[in-house]
């Protein structure tokens, strides 16, 4: 692998308009940069601009787009095969992270909060950490991590890497408040009272949409979201039928199949997918089909019921056939998106929400709540990794100024 990490690195042209950096990658990482410094040998110099520049790097290199971000805006990729960063950013940001010597910055004397240890979170808690701030991070579960530990599969983002997170924060001295719902015995208040000066909500979007239909109710109907939580958990039987096509879907169909189930069936009700082109072929190359054009009606003792869409030449939905059409199986995942949940809103006087139920926050990343900020799926909606970093950064840059400390 090294080798071939090496040979990509030396394809890199250096464009003096790096449209890699530029217009493919949300967080303009400085790709031409990485590539010379790694070039040159300097392996923990490469590891640090990517860490400064993006403390879910590692992460980021398992688990982003990089066929329509870094890769598919590469100048190489016009007539032949475009540079494989993402191969050079998994091998300096796995051996940075391992090895790279984290020291709890000076302290500032300013307190933060931050809620949720996700993409957003995380990255909250270690650029305020590395500004000096005196940081609590609050997690409702007992492992830090988030969508990250709880909806991504094993095979697509290993543990490991979390648990080094987590240590990482210990090294900055950022205090973990794991199983603490805040919105349950603790509100955001109540930080706002015990003197953080700046909360950063980061909660993400972890609970399940639903169609509202009949049979969604049925002892063999599942959430995706749920279901990746804990797959175990669940027996899916040798027949599931996964409604939905986005990442989460595909995860979902590629579990499953993991957990022996013999015939697993995406269900698109129009013409086409919404997930990465690169988990659609990962998903299909694990032995998964896709039914296009089905819309689900119920969900009867066989299985989900479907009528026929009728689609336009873009593959859209502008209308729906009479006929019925039953896949049976044993088990239904839907996978019809997410949502935030909503104990903060319930728990927060003043805290704005939009009909879609995330927060509300103006150009820099602030809520209606004074001195709360927010970044990430709570005010997106379901978005990747690498989009709650770049919005993450905004709303830390904009914490730090309020609180008048200039970040590091």
């Amino acid at each position: 692998m090294s080798l071939y990490v090496i040979d990509e690195s030396k394809r890199c042209l250096k464009c003096k308009v790096p449209l890699c950096s530029k217009r493919g990658c949300p967080v303009h990482t400085p790709i031409p940069q990485v590539m010379t410094l790694f070039q040159e040998g300097q392996l923990m110099e490469a590891g640090q601009i990517l860490f400064a520049n993006n403390p879910m790097s590692v992460v980021c290199a398992h688990v982003c787009n990089h066929g329509e971000q870094c890769e598919g805006s590469c100048v190489c990729g016009r007539k032949g095969t475009p540079i494989h960063f993402s191969e050079v950013e998994k091998f300096v940001s796995e051996a940075y992270l391992a090895r790279a010597d984290f020291q709890r910055p000076e302290p500032n004397g300013h307190r933060a909060a931050v809620i949720g240890s996700g993409p957003a979170g995380l990255t909250a808690a270690i650029r305020l950490a590395q500004a000096g701030c005196e940081v609590t991070l609050f997690e409702q579960k007992n492992h830090v991590g988030g969508v990250l530990r709880y909806g991504i599969p094993d095979f697509r983002l290993s543990k490991h890497y979390l648990d080094e997170y987590r240590q990482l924060l210990t090294r900055l001295g950022v205090k973990v408040r794991p199983n603490t719902t805040i919105g349950g015995a603790l509100h955001i208040d109540d930080l706002l009272a015990d003197g953080y000066e700046t909360v950063f909500v980061g909660t993400g979007a972890m609970r399940a949409k639903t169609l509202g239909i009949h049979g969604q109710a049925r002892g063999n109907v599942l959430f995706g979201i749920d279901y990746l939580m804990g797959p175990q958990s669940f027996e899916v039987g040798r027949s599931v039928v996964v409604i939905g096509v986005g990442n989460v879907a595909m995860d979902a169909a590629r579990t499953a199949l993991r957990q022996g189930a013999r015939k697993v069936t995406l269900v698109s009700n129009w013409g086409g997918t919404s997930a990465n082109s690169d988990e659609v072929e990962l998903a299909l190359l694990d032995g998964a089909t896709i039914e296009y054009g089905l819309s689900v009606q119920r969900i009867d003792e066989e299985g989900p019921v479907f009528l026929r869409s009728q689609l336009d030449a873009d593959g859209q939905v502008v209308g729906l056939a009479d006929e019925e059409v039953t896949l049976p199986c044993d088990t239904v995942i839907f996978c019809v998106s997410q949502v935030p949940k909503d104990k903060l809103k319930l728990t927060t006087q003043g805290l704005e929400t939009t009909p879609a139920g995330t927060l509300v926050v103006d150009e820099n990343f602030r809520t209606t709540v004074p001195h709360v900020y927010a970044a990430g799926d709570v005010v997106s909606g379901p978005k990747t990794v690498v989009h709650a970093v770049a919005d993450t950064k905004l709303a830390v840059d904009a914490m730090l100024a309020e609180m008048g400390v200039g970040a590091r």
